[in-house]
């Protein structure tokens, strides 16, 4: 069994920051990308940024210079620092990861965390 569970988000005002963070644990023989989603109210989930296993990165263009992704492999954690924040970035913030199981049989599997509430006001 694997949780990914996320904190860190929050109530700020424009142009303010928050960082948030995902933990997994569980039967975890490897971590593979690891990535941040959101979904605003009355919207689709969208993806935010990724970081894969050798810390490559990938951006939405609207976050692009102001959120950055890390992650710190031996906690199996991602971390999302969000500055400059904009009332358009209010939304569930998900934590997601490529996950494969310690086993015999290692099964490998996208997983999400509970959901992170941040709300931007202007």
């Amino acid at each position: 069994q694997v949780q990914l569970v996320e904190s860190g988000g929050g109530l700020v005002q424009a142009g303010g920051s928050l960082r948030l963070s995902c933990a997994a644990s569980g039967r975890i023989f490897s971590i593979n990308a690891m990535g941040w989603y959101r979904q605003a109210p009355g919207k689709q989930r969208e993806l935010v940024t990724s970081i894969t296993g050798s810390s490559s990165t990938n951006y939405a263009d609207s976050v692009k210079g102001r959120f950055t992704i890390s992650r710190d492999n031996a906690k199996n954690a991602v971390y999302l620092q969000m500055n400059s924040l904009k009332p358009e970035d209010t939304a569930v913030y998900y934590c997601n990861a490529d996950i494969t199981t310690v086993g015999v049989l290692g099964v490998r599997s996208t997983y999400w965390g509970q959901g992170t509430q941040v709300t931007v006001s202007s």
